[in-house]
């Protein structure tokens, strides 16, 4: 019989598998709450569906800066 971690573990690990099939990997960060709220308040008002897609497009904008 399978265990509730067990279950959940194996879920993580195929959602992985799923992630980096896709060249994508997954990062787990501690936030101060403001950050979060930011981050939450930029998701609204660009139509974005997640945070992490936030994240990706301030990286990218960091990224481009520092290259000029």
């Amino acid at each position: 019989m399978q265990t509730l971690m067990t279950t959940v573990s194996e879920k993580d690990r195929a959602y992985r598998r799923r992630l980096a099939a896709n060249d994508r990997h997954q990062v787990i960060v501690a936030l101060p709450r403001d950050t979060i709220t930011l981050l939450d308040d930029l998701k609204e008002r660009q139509g974005l569906r997640n945070r992490s897609q936030v994240l990706l497009q301030l990286i990218e904008q960091g990224r481009e800066g520092a290259q000029q």
